[in-house]
This record gives structure tokens, sequence and C-alpha cells, in this order.
């Protein structure tokens, strides 16, 4: 009895423009990852690895190859019998491949609870319990933003997050400003996220207009790597500042804790598949609570398959803040899945179908 996988790419294409201050998304690569235990492949696992663009270490032209090598790495072992064990196999791929490590991980997890597409014990799958996510407003002309921003709204949104920093200053201010004025805080938390688009030297002045708008936080303000400027910021920030890319790349245990300790954010981001998966999340989660640093959980703009096993997983810790989970719907070509929203709800519906892939 040995493990065994196959993978499947597959092109995932946007419904519209994303824009963000890294540029525009229009596409996004992915690979799902099949495991069986050749003793059974009635029964298998699913997982997803994709980079993300531009962001993501493993955003690399030989991925399909690095992903093949990892995976050979694993075929000879048998199912682990434990989610620890799990994540110990995981462990295997290189840490320079987070993206692969998140798949791996998922697809296991599928695998031990039977191949139903459960990855936790979690009410997300087991009861259906919803959980609430936040709007995601990309990035555009004013005009464009508005009109999105007030969509999530009539929809039920009560938690809307705004990418900032690639439209004039002077607009993005103005159209918060807007909203703000319509939408006062107690009906509505505004978060936003910078993608590090903004200087040191200019970013006082925008937390400190974004704190006049009550806005709830910031992510990555500027850009990551620039410890000791992050550090002031977060010391004396008028709106709460949550990191985000200055996580990514950080694999050791204890330099997670250097990094929290000398920046001591409010908040923390944490991607799955640009982290290394749930194990290297849990050791994020377990430092961040040391710390007393808030944190939530969003997806990467993976298609279902990855998306489903986020949602467990943000389940199965009891998440109270609304979680960034809310990309299922960007893609013309995503797998059909039970994943369905309702409102600002995010739940499991156990009477839909997941769509079959070719390797199954």
């Amino acid at each position: 009895m040995a493990l065994k996988f196959k993978i499947e790419f597959r092109k995932l294409n946007f419904l519209f423009e994303a824009g963000t201050s890294r540029g525009v998304l229009n596409h996004k690569n992915t690979w799902f990852i099949k495991v069986a235990d050749t003793n059974n492949e009635t029964i298998y696992g699913i997982g997803e690895a994709g980079p993300l663009n531009g962001l993501s270490i493993d955003d690399i032209p030989d991925f399909e190859f690095c992903l093949k090598k990892e995976l050979a790495k694993l075929e000879n072992h048998k199912l682990p019998t434990s989610e620890e064990a799990i994540f110990i196999l995981a462990k295997r791929v290189d840490s320079k491949l987070p993206s692969v490590r998140f798949g791996v991980e998922t697809a296991l997890l599928d695998l031990y609870y039977g191949g139903r597409k459960k990855c936790f014990n979690n009410k997300f799958y087991d009861e259906t319990k919803s959980m609430q996510i936040n709007g995601l407003v990309w990035m555009g002309d004013s005009k464009l933003m508005l009109g999105r921003l007030q969509e999530k709204v009539d929809a039920g949104f009560s938690c809307i997050k705004i990418k900032i920093g690639a439209i004039h200053l002077e607009d993005e201010m103005h159209l918060l400003e807007t909203v703000r004025k319509k939408y006062p805080s107690i009906k509505l938390e505004l978060r936003v996220d910078a993608n590090g688009a903004f200087s040191y030297k200019e970013v006082g002045a925008i937390l400190s207009k974004l704190g006049e708008l009550g806005v709830h936080s910031i992510e990555q303000p500027i850009k990551a790597g620039q410890r000791k400027q992050m550090a002031n910021l977060c010391k004396s920030t008028p709106v709460p500042i949550a990191l985000d890319e200055e996580l990514i790349g950080v694999h050791n245990y204890q330099e997670k804790k250097t990094l929290l300790k000398e920046i001591r954010p409010q908040y923390i981001i944490l991607k799955p598949s640009l982290l290394g998966g749930f194990a290297s999340c849990l050791e994020w989660i377990e430092i961040a609570k040391e710390l007393k640093i808030g944190w939530w959980l969003t997806s990467a703009l993976e298609s279902n398959i990855g998306l489903n096993a986020i949602s467990q997983f943000a389940s199965s810790l009891e998440v109270v803040l609304p979680q960034g989970l809310g990309t299922g719907g960007l893609y013309s070509n995503n797998i059909e899945s039970p994943l369905q929203l309702n409102s600002d709800k995010f739940f499991y519906n156990q009477d839909k179908k997941w769509e079959k892939l070719r390797m199954e």
C-alpha cells in the first residue's frame, strides 16, 4: 500500500479585470492534485496548488516540473493516520513551494476523511453552519468601485474590504469619505488593502485620514521587508495594521516569532496557499495568540477546491471575525461545488454535488 498522485492543470479565467496595486489580473493558473492509496484507488482526495502571480514565492516558470518532483517524493509513503501525521508528511515538500504544501495537505486530508471533500472536523461541513465573510471591492476608477461597493451593501454585506493604492490617492480618499457619509461605522465595517502600495514617508498622513474615517484596518500599508518602519507605524497608528505580504517566505517557527515580536502588528492575515499550508498557519496563530495579535483567514484566489479547504479550516478554529473567503465567484470556469453565499453568510450546501475533474 502506498500513495499515488495525479495532477490536472486548469487556467481559471476571471469574470472581470481584477485590479490590484500590483496590476490587473485576467486569469490564474492552478493545478489540482489527486491522491489515492494503491490498495483502493476508488477513494481519493483532491487538493490544489496554484501560485499567485507576482506574489507567491513559488511563482516560477518550471512550477509544474517542481510539483511533479515533490509529489514523486511522497509516493513511497503510506497514508498518515492522523491530521498531525499528515502535516508532518507534507513538510517533506520543499518550503520554497508553499502552494504545493497546501495542495498536498488538502488532498491528504480529503483522503483521510474518506474522499468526501471533507478536510477537518468542522461545523461548516458537518452541520452546514455558515460563516460571515467580507465583501471585496477590486480596484478600478472611483465610479466603478463605488458601484461595486453599493452592490455588496445591497447584497447584505456589513463588512467590506476595498483595494487601494492604484488610482490617485485623493480619489480613493474621496471614495472612502463618500462611503462613510452614507454608511457610518456602526452599519458598515470598512477594511482596506494597500498591498504595500504606499511609501513610509507618505503613509502617516494616510493612516490619520483612515482613522478619521473609522476604517477597521489596513492590510500591508508599506512594502514588506521594512521591519523597523513597519514596527514604528504599528506603535502609533490610528488605524489597526494587518500584516499580509510581510509573512510570505517566513517558514521557521522562531523566525515567525521574531518577526511578530519586532513589528507587533494589530492583526495578521493568513493565506494558507501563500504561507505553506495549514500547519504553518497554526504556528502563526499560536504565536499571535501569545502576543495578543488578532488574525483572520483569507483565500488567495484559489478555485472552489482550495476555498472549500480553507473555509473548513476556519470553521474548525471557530472564527468570530468576518473572514476573507469571498473569492469563489470570480471565475467563469470555477469548479462547480456546494459552496454557496447567502447575503454575507458563506455555507456548504450538502444537497449540491461537486463537479468531476478529468482525472477523477
